[in-house]
């Protein structure tokens, strides 16, 4: 297998001299990468034309200076270091030639065989700094672990380099035992990483012990049960729950894999299913709470393990939306349909605005938004109207925040694990008010979300940010036009 033969070094381009000749697109992004790493360079731009941004970047730095106008030969004295990053193939190998000449060393942009050394990727942790180099194979790749390394290493390491600094230049001694000291102290660093890894593998051959065990006790549980008796009497109990317990499981878990991807749909999913039952509206929405309960406790639970929850957004949106849960519910139990008629209406007019509006926002360029203040006021409306109007929580809330910011797999998630309390503070109130209805019906949607939680969870924010809106923007509309349907 071929190795890299690269040499890393780290320059002081503060002492050095730098000519980089070139001041489009290519020399800007060389050009920043530079004076990202070392503010002070030396550099000299040289080209017949100079993008404005470099202008910029240069004014901001005291030791860059731009000439615009063509290269001349007489352009290499008292350089150290050349940067070539113009669109000119011919210019580059006739640089390469006068530069060799001068034994200067030469970085060509998106040429690897003309290069004398490369320009890699950096990762930065305040002293702390890393070079990544492909060996010119793809710069993209060095890209990409750049970005994984800038996430993954804790801004900490800085103040660890610190104190070991300090540490050494307490020290007493020659070099050797200075190093000596240096070793064991850090030794112990190393050996905290490995017991990590150990731990972790005495858990898994723990947990698989676990399993094992539980293996053996179900097989000499099941050896002196009647399993074929047990069958019969699983058959004959699921038999009692009546002919559409299983439809009720599938549009459960229907409904949680478009409610948990997207934040919304749950409600309008299970209550188009209960109302072609003729169920009482107080009962529908009880139902769908209690099984929401459940569901959105799995849901919200994934989301914040996968990462999708904004802790901030999230304590903001709890409380308002609980309460206004809590009044829904008791304005329903106690008006029944009297007034849903007056309110179905106008939520089913703004959702389809959001609707339409996070349609444009799907196939339109990103615009950054004026920040959003009333999110104690959305949540409280999207719990009162989740309830009374049963259903309206996911739609409200979540595309009018998705309307307002770019960033849908935070709100999903976080609005998600919202809707556990909210939906967990309107079955309470509707089973205190009411008791238990329709218990089949809740086991059912129960069974199917739970199932679905998950996978729905998992999937938020790996959808293309297109895609997401369009999808968004079609359950919104698809769930207001519905309502106005019914309606007129």
């Amino acid at each position: 297998m071929n190795k890299n033969q690269l040499y890393p070094i780290f320059l002081k381009l503060d002492q050095l001299s730098v000519l980089l000749v070139g001041a489009g697109n290519v020399g800007l992004e060389k050009l920043s990468s530079v004076l990202v790493n070392s503010p002070q360079a030396n550099i000299t731009i040289v080209a017949p034309f100079v993008r404005t941004e470099i202008k910029e970047l240069a004014a901001a730095h005291q030791n860059c200076r731009v000439e615009e106008r063509i290269y001349l030969p007489d352009d290499l004295q008292n350089k150290h270091l050349v940067i070539l990053a113009t669109d000119d193939i011919e210019l580059h190998k006739q640089i390469k030639i006068q530069a060799a000449e001068m034994k200067l060393l030469v970085n060509v942009a998106d040429t690897p065989d003309l290069c004398d050394f490369y320009l890699g990727s950096i990762v930065q942790k305040g002293n702390l700094k890393i070079a990544i180099s492909t060996n010119g194979k793809s710069p993209t790749a060095a890209k990409r672990i750049k970005e994984a390394l800038q996430v993954s290493l804790p801004d900490e390491l800085d103040d660890l380099l610190n104190n070991l600094q300090s540490i050494r230049n307490k020290l007493k001694g020659n070099f050797a035992y200075k190093v000596e000291e240096m070793n064991r102290i850090t030794k112990p660093m190393m050996e905290h990483h490995l017991q990590k890894e150990e731990k972790r593998w005495k858990k898994i051959a723990t947990y698989s012990i676990i399993a094992f065990a539980f293996m053996l006790v179900g097989h000499f549980i099941f050896s002196y049960l009647p399993l074929t008796a047990m069958m019969n009497d699983t058959i004959s109990w699921y038999k009692t729950l009546g002919n559409n317990f299983h439809w009720m499981v599938l549009a459960g878990f229907l409904a949680q894999m478009v409610d948990g991807a997207t934040s919304m749909g749950y409600g309008v999913t299970s209550a188009i299913v209960l109302m072609s039952a003729n169920i009482h509206p107080a009962a529908i929405s009880g139902s769908i709470h209690s099984a929401e309960m459940f569901a959105s406790g799995v849901s919200g639970y994934s989301h914040y393990k996968f990462g999708n929850v904004n802790k901030k957004l999230f304590k903001v949106l709890v409380i308002p939306g609980v309460l206004g849960a809590i009044l829904g519910a008791v304005l329903l139990v106690k008006f029944g349909e009297t007034h849903i008629g007056y309110i179905r209406p106008i939520m089913a007019c703004y959702t389809l605005f959001l609707g339409i509006k996070i349609l444009i926002a799907a196939f339109g360029k990103q615009l950054v938004h004026k920040k959003f203040k009333q999110h104690r006021l959305l949540a409280g409306v999207g719990g009162f109207l989740d309830s009374f109007g049963g259903g309206g929580w996911g739609p409200i809330v979540t595309a009018t925040l998705i309307t307002k910011s770019r960033t849908s797999k935070y709100i999903v998630g976080s609005v998600s694990l919202t809707e556990f309390f909210v939906t967990l503070a309107s079955a309470l109130t509707f089973f205190i008010l009411l008791g238990v209805q329709h218990w089949q019906t809740i086991i059912a949607l129960i069974v199917g979300s739970v199932v679905a939680a998950p996978i729905a969870a998992r999937l938020n924010g790996k959808l293309p940010r297109k895609a997401s809106f369009v999808l968004l923007g079609f359950i919104v509309i698809a769930w207001s036009v519905k309502i106005l349907v019914s309606l007129f």
